[in-house]
């Protein structure tokens, strides 16, 4: 349909002008309702997607990019009702034929915490890894960047040669906002990019794609939405019951840090979060893995 495609920006002025003239909404209430639609329109455009050709998986990505930010749970909840709101106009006004975002789930506000991998289990992810298969080290080498750096998959995705200083050890992350910091990595993290590397040089790479670290078959760099089906896929081939994608292993890269005794404001610069109320969540995932040991382990809560 050729109104649909449209460019983003036009479809959003459609969208104010319904809700002002059909919806009757205040001023400042349009203002809020612009705002939210901006941070999904500029996220969109940043992964190369049109907002009317979006899915689920490119909404949940959008939706974890909000915590990464430093917005609250609350904020979160409000901005993603904006994006159904637009979403189901989207609908209504034939631009679309399915709303991605009628399974879109806000985050649950209370007690909620983010799920994350013990060490072991990471291990197992790996081992469960076909190394036979041409994208097997490739794909192990990805889960031990995200879990030994704590990397937002946007920026594992855009991870480029020149950002990697080997003898140094360590990663030149550019973040959010343009914001840079580096980001130390692991011997493991190197000899799983080394061993990659063989089935990388096989490649015809297409050309702009040869700084790029991580590849897919055809030579061109990966996509978030790419990770998460392998990581997924993985995780039901490891028999691993747990709700798993990229930001998991962010989470769980942050967790491991805390419990081995790093101090909050070495994991918030290390996760390049901007707010050291994001990093706390974690404090509480400690104390409820320690809480759940001493039920589990104290002789006083062991039942005869």
């Amino acid at each position: 349909m050729e109104e649909g495609r449209q460019t983003a920006e036009n479809i959003k002025k459609r969208y104010l002008r319904y809700l002002k003239l059909q919806r009757g909404m205040s001023a400042n209430t349009l203002d809020a309702y612009e705002r939210d639609v901006d941070k999904l329109l500029d996220y969109l455009e940043g992964s190369h997607v049109h907002v009317l050709d979006a899915k689920l998986e490119d909404l949940q990505q959008f939706a974890a990019s909000l915590h990464d930010i430093g917005i609250g749970p609350r904020s979160q909840c409000r901005i993603l009702s904006g994006v159904r709101s637009f979403y189901r106009f989207l609908l209504t006004d034939d631009y679309i034929e399915q709303d991605p975002s009628e399974l879109l789930e806000s985050p649950i506000l209370g007690e909620h915490l983010p799920e994350f991998l013990t060490p072991q289990e990471v291990d197992l992810l790996e081992d469960s890894i076909d190394l036979s298969k041409p994208e097997g080290h490739r794909n192990r080498a990805i889960i031990e960047v995200l879990f030994s750096c704590g990397l937002r998959v946007s920026e594992l995705v855009s991870l480029r040669w020149s950002q990697l200083f080997m003898d140094e050890r360590y990663l030149r992350i550019v973040g959010k906002g343009s914001k840079e910091r580096l980001v130390p990595i692991s011997d493991r993290a190197l000899h799983e990019i080394d061993n990659y590397l063989s089935w990388r040089n096989t490649l015809d790479i297409k050309p702009g794609e040869e700084d790029y670290i991580f590849l897919n078959r055809r030579g061109s760099h990966l996509t978030r939405t790419m990770v998460l089906i392998m990581l997924k896929r993985q995780a039901e081939e490891a028999g691993i019951q747990k709700t798993i994608s990229p930001h998991t292993l962010r989470h769980s890269f942050a967790t491991a840090l805390l419990e081995g005794g790093a101090d909050l404001r070495v994991i918030q610069a290390l996760l390049g979060h901007e707010s050291i109320g994001t990093t706390e969540v974690y404090v509480h995932i400690s104390t409820q893995t320690l809480r759940e040991a001493v039920l589990k382990h104290h002789p006083r809560n062991i039942r005869q």
